[in-house]
């Protein structure tokens, strides 16, 4: 059960809105989910971890680069999407700083099924390390969905502190869109929580430049 009214959402949301109309910046702000919590000790209780897809895309600039196959390269060029294909990642021979320069490059990954196994032994674990580790795309799904699969995907992962700040949408969206984001990565980081609510501090949410607005 939510303890957030359907007002609040609104206000919330129209406030963060209005304010970046208001003092309008040269890049389309973020509208980021900043959670603090309760009754969690980090050293000892279970950390979570979990992602969910929102029903719209919450960040439309996330650079996405495919390791692919002959094939899915081809398509990545047809979409206009950054691809490295074998031959490209064998030339960084495992060199840490050059895998954490391509890992620093890109927001994410994507890779032909066919490699996804083979990516650990061609890179070694600087993509992991990043938490960056590609997702897989078969020839039977679309590239570009994949991709916008991804954009549209947000992850929770409870660190060492109790705070913590998600990208739910940015400043460009429908009004309506970004509430029923908010919502959902809400109510689906408090199913998260061992105690659910009661492990919930407080709950804001802001655009890149603008004053945190109260959720909870």
């Amino acid at each position: 059960m939510s303890k957030i009214s359907r007002d609040t959402y609104e206000d919330s949301v129209a406030t963060v809105l209005k304010l970046s109309q208001e003092k309008k910046r040269n890049f389309p702000e973020t509208v980021e989910l900043q959670i603090m919590l309760k009754n969690y000790d980090p050293s000892k209780d279970k950390r979570f971890s979990g992602s969910v897809r929102l029903p719209f895309v919450a960040r439309p600039r996330l650079n996405i680069c495919v390791l692919g196959d002959e094939s899915h390269c081809d398509e990545a060029k047809n979409n206009d999407l950054p691809f490295m294909n074998v031959e490209s990642l064998k030339k960084l021979k495992k060199n840490k700083k050059l895998v954490k320069k391509l890992a620093k490059k890109y927001d994410g990954f994507v890779a032909s099924a066919t490699l996804i196994k083979q990516i650990p032994r061609i890179l070694g674990p600087g993509l992991n390390k990043a938490g960056k580790f590609p997702t897989a795309v078969t020839h039977d799904e679309s590239l570009s969905a994949k991709v916008e699969e991804i954009r549209g995907t947000i992850k929770f992962q409870m660190k060492k502190v109790l705070t913590l700040g998600v990208a739910v949408g940015h400043v460009n969206m429908e009004h309506e869109d970004l509430v029923k984001n908010v919502a959902q990565a809400v109510n689906f980081l408090v199913s998260l929580l061992k105690k659910n609510w009661q492990n919930v501090r407080s709950l804001h949410i802001k655009s890149s430049m603008g004053p945190p607005q109260r959720l909870f």
